[in-house]
């Protein structure tokens, strides 16, 4: 695996944990029983916490990286180039 394929397949990995990620711990503003300040969705989240969300999801994307990277090195799952048909 190139550099450049590790960081391409190691981002993809952390946008789709984060979307995972996202909504846990969340309370909406409607759910706290609350008004969002400035006239805000009653949808949106009281206390975000992104900071601890942000660093969750990179230790988890770390993580499964490390494992897909160990997988593929080790050649657990071969991956082998596609045949040319001539």
């Amino acid at each position: 695996m190139s550099l450049f394929t590790g960081i391409a397949i190691y981002l993809t990995l952390w946008w789709t944990v984060l979307f995972a990620v996202l909504p846990l711990g969340s309370q909406s503003h409607a759910e706290a029983g609350t008004k969002p300040p400035g006239g805000g969705d009653p949808a949106s989240p009281v206390n975000p916490r992104l900071k601890e969300k942000f660093l969750l999801t990179t230790v988890i994307s770390a993580v499964l990286f490390l494992l897909l990277f160990l997988v593929i090195h080790f050649g657990l799952i071969p991956i082998t180039p596609l045949r040319q048909v001539s």
